[in-house]
This record gives structure tokens, sequence and C-alpha cells, in this order.
């Protein structure tokens, strides 16, 4: 019995079936680069959140048990803490959050500004820890959200700890930082900011 004959391929076949095999890595190979693009592009610290210039979410937050300033307990906080003063930074921030321990110190040299008051929200921390990370370095907040499930960073839009945002009187979210504040970054990104959030308010006033 003699074997079939196996058909002749042209070249033309054989350069197409090239092709349609190396399709699917092309494709993700496009797939890839253009996320990357996206997520590396301009300055990471001041990517666009979609809440800049809209209410900050509603929330109401429970104290850190234990959680002491100037020998007084920290409040808690919630978003009608937000309204009706004057700006607000509040700083998400967490005790197993390295790049907190980081920016730790540049708070502390914060938290007397007359310019703001600065609350934290504490992401997803074990409360104990959390009491004892700042009981060891200093609580430089006026107020602090024990944020342990996440909800509450979640309708903000956190992408990671730390971040901070600027909330004006209105309770409106004016400017978004990601990532670790330094001494340069607050003279030159965040304190602008704080004063144009001031604006309407000096209008107001005057």
């Amino acid at each position: 019995m003699t074997q079939p004959t196996p058909p002749v391929r042209t070249a033309s076949e054989i350069r197409r079936r090239r092709v349609l095999a190396f399709l699917p890595l092309a494709l993700f190979l496009g797939l890839a680069g253009l996320f990357y693009v996206q997520l590396y592009a301009g300055d990471p610290q001041t990517l666009p959140s979609a809440l800049i210039g809209r209410p900050t979410p509603d929330f109401a937050l429970p104290p850190v048990p234990g959680l002491a300033r100037e020998g007084q307990p920290t409040p808690a906080l919630a978003r009608a803490d937000l309204v009706g003063g004057g700006v607000t930074l509040v700083n998400v921030w967490a005790s197993w959050c390295v790049p907190c321990r980081d920016e730790h110190p540049v708070l502390m040299e914060m938290a007397d500004d007359p310019r703001f008051r600065l609350v934290g929200l504490n992401y997803k921390d074990d409360p104990g820890n959390a009491a004892r990370f700042l009981g060891d370095l200093g609580n430089p907040y006026a107020a602090v959200g024990s944020d342990r499930t996440g909800r509450a960073g979640i309708d903000w839009g956190v992408y990671g700890v730390p971040e901070t945002f600027v909330v004006d009187a209105d309770g409106l979210i004016r400017f978004k930082f990601i990532g670790p504040l330094t001494p340069e970054d607050v003279t030159e990104k965040l304190l602008p900011e704080v004063e144009k959030a001031a604006r309407p308010l000096e209008t107001a006033g005057s």
C-alpha cells in the first residue's frame, strides 16, 4: 500500500503560517509595552485622580485605640471633619509601610504649620502596631481614622501608601501626592497646592 503524498506548500503559505504563529506574541508584546508606558510615563508622584475637584468620599472611621498626642487621645476621622475649616492634608499611612517611616520626620516638621491641618488615614493596619509606630516616632496628626478593611482607602482611590491629599474648606479634593514626601516635595509641590486651595477662603474673607 502506497503512502499518500504530503501536500506541497508554497513559499507564501509557509511565510503566512509563520506570521500567524508569531501574531499572538506580537500582540502580547504590544499590550505589555502600552501598559508600561501608561504606568511609568510622566511623574508617578502626581498621577491624575478622578477625585480631583470633587467632594471627598463620605466616610466615618473610628480612632486608633491607645493613640495619643500631647497626652490627649487622638480623635477619630470623618468627612465632617474636613468641611468648614481651613485646608486639610489627609495623609494615608501604615506601620508596615517602609516609605512611611522615611517620610515621618517630614510630617513631624509639618505638624504645627498654621496653613493647614494634618490628619491621618491609617490604612489596613493593626491598631496596636499603628499606636506603637506613632508612639515611638511621634504623632503629627490632629486626628487619625483607622481604616482596617481598606474600604475608605478604596473610596479615596488610594494606589498605595503613603499618599497625601490636599482638601479645601469645602471638602473638595484639590491635589494628590503619591509616595513619601521629602522637604523638597513639600516646598516645591505640596505648599503651592495648599496656597491654591486656600485662595477661595482668602477671597471670601477680603
